[in-house]
């Protein structure tokens, strides 16, 4: 009996080794699973690790050229002959030459600077003198043209310089103002003499021949022109530039005055330049 329980207790022993076993192996499968993935990433590292193939550019198998260098060496065999056609022959006659060598021409270029206004004239005082530039000769001149039939726009213009010469005071004797006619028809010395008589005590009034005023007038860029009908008539008008010019005791323009400047503007201007 007893070695009947001896020979039960072995045989359940190793039942249970062998249950064990069996729970603790690992399925076939799982294993193939597992070997699997080793060998998957073992060839993923491997390609990661590879050294990326050149691409192998297509060869033109007849050994001509393509077109892209085609065009390459035809611009660059242009560009060669341009650059040695221009310094053979048009780099030397373009560019001056040193050390003796020719020299291509001087151009010379004038540069704008004060307008060339005023100039020489001949023409007669409102008492009858003949009197030219020379006669003004270290005054400062302060030059309106205009005509005594003139309605508005030369009296307002001479007022303003009679205002703007009082306004300056003692520095008013170093300026001559001059009113010269552009009628020189009916502007006789005595029509401009009764004329000036209503503004500056030293204002003088020129005239002279039709010929005389238009050179003048040429001179200092003063337009003029007979408008409307009845040009055989005395009854007439002119139109003309109104610019008063401020001349220096040598004749030589200084700047101008426009219509509408007021005589305290004038006053100022004419103060700084004689200061």
């Amino acid at each position: 009996m007893e070695e009947n329980k001896k020979r039960k207790s072995s045989k359940e022993k190793s039942r249970v080794t062998v249950k064990v076993k069996k729970k603790a192996a690992t399925p076939i499968s799982e294993k193939k699973d597992v070997s699997l993935k080793k060998s998957v990433q073992a060839s993923v590292s491997e390609k990661k690790t590879a050294s990326p193939k050149k691409k192998v550019l297509p060869i033109n198998d007849t050994g001509r050229r393509t077109p892209e260098k085609k065009i390459f060496i035809i611009g660059v065999a242009l560009i060669s002959v341009f650059f040695l056609v221009w310094g053979t022959y048009v780099g030397p006659n373009y560019f001056p030459k040193q050390g003796g060598m020719e020299k291509t021409k001087e151009v010379t270029v004038q540069s704008i600077g004060v307008p060339q206004i005023g100039g020489s004239f001949q023409l007669v005082n409102q008492d009858g003198k003949i009197v030219t530039e020379a006669d003004f000769i270290g005054k400062y001149m302060l030059v309106y043209f205009g005509y005594t039939y003139c309605p508005d726009v030369c009296p307002t213009s001479l007022t303003v310089i009679e205002e703007a010469l009082d306004m300056l005071g003692d520095e008013a004797s170093q300026i001559t103002p001059i009113f010269i006619t552009v009628d020189p028809e009916r502007d006789n010395p005595e029509a401009m003499k009764l004329y000036v008589e209503h503004f500056h005590p030293r204002q003088v009034g020129l005239t002279g021949s039709v010929e005389q005023v238009k050179a003048v007038a040429k001179a200092y860029k003063a337009y003029f022109s007979k408008s409307g009908d009845g040009y055989d008539d005395d009854d007439y008008l002119i139109d003309h530039s109104s610019i008063t010019y401020l001349m220096a005791p040598n004749g030589k323009f200084i700047t101008h005055f426009s219509h509408g400047v007021e005589a305290q503007s004038m006053a100022e201007k004419i103060s700084e330049i004689l200061k």
